[in-house]
């Protein structure tokens, strides 16, 4: 085996959590990176303790020691792209790490699979609905057979999944110590353009357009018409990046999920995810996840070529308008996601 294939399966780097503290009656949980000076052979980093399901290996087991050898290369790609997250995370430790501590409520996004010893966290526009409707097949002990059969509103229902927020404090701990976490990732710019046509082109959205829609007029449009105000449901794709990049949005409240940073949503510079999928290898590396929780023989990553999808070059026209102090301005919003999950500066952005 070639040395640089050996130095990418070393394993330097892993996350756990050290502590929880309570403060009142609000409970902090505190995550940090284990110490990186001491490289060790890559494995599972939890040792040999992993709980295995009735009598099977655990997908921890699975990914860092593979039984089957065509998913070894597989599992070498996810070792560089969990390489690539920490080094960012390490390089950019004043940005990514403001804030020392995550709250139970950081966790509502983390999907819980008990059966399965599965942690998803859902990042919106990069496939979640199909997840969700895969995590609750394996949830439900028989309810469900096909996930496309469950209709997409049902999947976003919260009571139909069980998120990690719900769980007491040794609970959280233990299942971020010993299940696979997981999350999907997409270019961040063709994530927020198809957040955006679809929350504010799409005519049945009006809770958005009432929500946002309104104030984002009422801020970026000068000599907006009554009916604008009132209907909001025509907001330009240059008024939503101009309200994305005012800092008074983001010292109001934060961003809506759809368009938040993933960083922000999942935590990976806390949360040590041992796998990360790409919107790009969508269907290769959702059904990698299913094979290493022992479901892929019957189980499988819904394929269907949906004809509405935001593609690269639908991105690159929507960012024709967008002035280069816009552009600059909005890439830094977004900078640590394109770092972290090695997405490239694109090649339509005028930066100053």
């Amino acid at each position: 085996m070639k040395p640089a294939l050996l130095e990418v399966m070393r394993m330097n780097r892993i996350c756990r959590m050290v502590l929880a503290t309570c403060l009142g009656s609000f409970i902090l949980v505190i995550f940090y990176f284990q110490s990186m000076l001491h490289p060790v052979m890559r494995r599972s980093p939890f040792g040999v303790d992993i709980c295995c399901r009735k009598g099977s290996r655990s997908p921890l087991q699975e990914l860092y020691s593979p039984t089957q050898p065509e998913l070894s290369n597989t599992a070498v790609l996810h070792q560089m792209r969990r390489d690539q997250v920490t080094d960012t995370c390490r390089a950019n430790s004043a940005m990514s790490r403001k804030r020392r501590v995550l709250t139970p409520n950081d966790l509502k996004h983390l999907v819980v699979d008990e059966d399965h010893e599965l942690i998803y966290c859902y990042v919106p526009k990069v496939a979640c609905t199909n997840w969700k409707r895969l995590m609750m097949v394996l949830t439900g002990r028989g309810k469900y057979s096909d996930p496309m059969e469950i209709p997409a509103n049902e999947a976003h229902v919260s009571a139909n999944l069980k998120t990690l927020n719900q769980y007491s404090i040794p609970e959280i701990n233990h299942r971020l110590k010993s299940y696979m976490k997981f999350l999907f990732v997409r270019e961040p710019f063709e994530r927020l353009v198809s957040a955006y046509r679809n929350k504010f082109t799409q005519k049945y959205n009006t809770s958005f357009h009432k929500r946002y829609g309104t104030k984002i007029i009422k801020r970026q449009r000068k000599n907006a018409t009554q009916e604008a105000l009132r209907r909001g449901d025509d907001v330009k794709f240059e008024e939503f990046v101009a309200y994305l990049i005012d800092p008074h949005t983001q010292r109001e409240e934060p961003f809506n999920e759809h368009w938040q940073t993933v960083y922000s949503l999942c935590h990976p510079c806390h949360i040590h995810y041992d796998l990360v999928g790409k919107y790009e290898t969508l269907e290769e590396d959702s059904n990698y996840v299913l094979q290493l929780a022992g479901v892929g023989s019957y189980l499988k990553f819904p394929s269907y070529a949906k004809s509405t999808r935001t593609t690269d070059e639908m991105t690159t026209e929507f960012f024709q308008n967008i002035s280069s102090e816009h552009q600059t301005q909005l890439y830094e919003v977004y900078k640590l996601d394109f770092l972290m999950f090695n997405y490239s500066v694109p090649s339509y952005l005028k930066l100053e």
